[in-house]
């Protein structure tokens, strides 16, 4: 039995997938490891505090949406990565 991720670790996971080019809600979710439902709380909180963009491509059936990291989720990334190499032992 494995642990469980904190909010904080699932938020990085997600800013890093999302820094990586991954950028379709769909492949975020498949490469974050998560479900659908949580996935887009993660994604809709990371861009109302601004560390993501969301853009819509509209086509023939629907929109399709992408994420990009802002300069706000890249410093975020930055600060809890040093802060990960400082604790570990």
């Amino acid at each position: 039995m494995s642990d469980r991720r904190s909010k904080l670790e699932i938020t990085l996971n997600v800013l890093r997938t999302i820094e990586s080019g991954v950028d379709k809600p769909t492949r975020i979710m498949y490469a974050a490891n998560m479900s659908w439902n949580p996935t887009q709380k993660v994604l809709n909180r990371l861009v109302e505090e601004g560390h993501i963009t969301v853009s819509e491509e509209f086509g023939t059936q629907r929109a399709k949406k992408r994420y990009e990291i802002t300069e706000k989720g890249r410093n975020v990334l930055r600060y809890f990565t040093g802060a990960e190499e400082l604790i570990r032992i």
